[in-house]
């Protein structure tokens, strides 16, 4: 213990001299955990729209007041035919098209149904997937509230629908930030943590300081833990203002013990800070370390489930995310902000995180060289 307190008196003198590690522990986390939630938003608004009405029904007439009036769309223009309507998709002026054909009144009524034509520029595949299903979420309301208003006054063939409830949990509101800040957080510790320890030896190199220290009797695991724990005790640090700025800027705090979240980041933070001090052994510069840390990095958070749900991926992306520690790490981050989860319930997320963190410290140690 002597020699580890050695090294820790070190590293933290080392760190606190180094300016530019400073930023990056508290700075960085905090502009981006503040302007990252704002700018990943889930929902798409003012979708552009060109309507082509052949009818010019009170029917239709209902139908464009009912698109119009929310904050997903935006008006374009009312287009004379086809074509006309077909070059705001081309120029770029629009996103979509609806045209209400000439008999849509007609057949609404004496038919009980009647057809529309929806055109969609699906250049963005987002943009169009979620505007083309707003849409139809608002053909489906227009058609609910006409079949209410049939069933208030009867008609013949008319028949009563069934009508359904449904409630929310855990997000009542589907408030997207609720969903999002959690897993921003994990990419933000993550990164300080593995930057850090992969930069941490590699500096050591460059300056020549680590001969010095391979001439002393201090031991490998003596060393790897001297560089680890500084690096840990700065990641529960990052962890902890995400929390505040969590609660002070977005009102959010967990539905469960924050405890949970720190007994699983503990063990998290040994499984990163390992990887990272792996990447340092087997690099010679920084340069090095840090195109091999951002190529890690990005692979965690395509393949993390933050932006995309794991589900969704296929077969041999999901075979990734299942050695990917940072898609636990968002998953536990979710289930403790949202569903109130506790130590039980993430026991396999924090045993997996456990094993990894055993086999990437222990690869670590041996991966040291005492001789250059």
């Amino acid at each position: 213990m002597r020699r580890i307190l050695f090294i820790l008196e070190k590293e933290f003198r080392q760190v606190m001299r180094d300016p530019a590690i400073l930023r990056i522990m508290f700075v960085m986390p905090v502009i981006q955990l503040v302007i990252l939630p704002l700018a990943a938003d889930y929902e798409v608004k003012n979708v552009r729209i060109t309507i082509l009405d052949h009818n010019k029904s009170s029917y239709t007439s209902q139908l464009v007041n009912k698109i119009t009036s929310t904050n997903y769309f935006t008006l374009v223009s009312y287009a004379r035919d086809i074509n006309a309507a077909m070059k705001d998709i081309e120029h770029d002026n629009a996103d979509m098209i609806l045209e209400i054909p000439a008999d849509f009144e007609r057949n609404l009524v004496k038919e009980d149904e009647a057809k529309v034509f929806l055109a969609v520029n699906a250049i963005n595949g987002v943009r169009a997937s979620l505007g083309s299903n707003y849409l139809l979420n608002i053909l489906r309301s227009f058609n609910d509230d006409i079949r209410v208003k049939w069933i208030q006054m009867p008609r013949m063939n008319t028949e009563p629908r069934v009508g359904t409830t449904h409630s929310t949990w855990y997000n009542v509101h589907l408030n997207y930030q609720r969903y999002m800040v959690p897993g921003i957080l994990v990419i933000l510790v993550t990164m300080v943590c593995s930057f850090l320890a992969a930069l941490n030896i590699v500096r050591e190199k460059e300056i020549g300081t680590i001969e010095q220290i391979n001439v002393t009797p201090i031991r490998k695991h003596h060393f790897i833990l001297g560089k680890l724990i500084p690096f840990w005790i700065m990641g529960q640090i990052t962890l902890t203002s995400g929390f505040i700025i969590a609660r002070v800027v977005y009102g959010i705090v967990p539905e469960g013990n924050i405890m949970v979240i720190y007994a699983f980041s503990s063990v998290y933070m040994l499984a990163i800070l390992g990887l990272g001090l792996l990447v340092s052994t087997f690099v010679q510069t920084q340069q090095q370390a840090m195109l091999i840390s951002f190529f890690l990095m990005m692979v965690f958070i395509l393949l993390g489930g933050l932006y995309t749900s794991i589900e969704s991926m296929p077969v041999w992306a999901q075979y990734i995310a299942a050695v990917n520690p940072v898609s636990y790490f968002i998953e536990v981050m979710r289930m403790v902000f949202l569903k109130g989860s506790d130590l039980s319930d993430i026991s396999r997320h924090l045993g997996i995180i456990a094993l990894f963190a055993v086999v990437m410290n222990s690869w670590a140690v041996m991966s040291y060289r005492k001789r250059m």
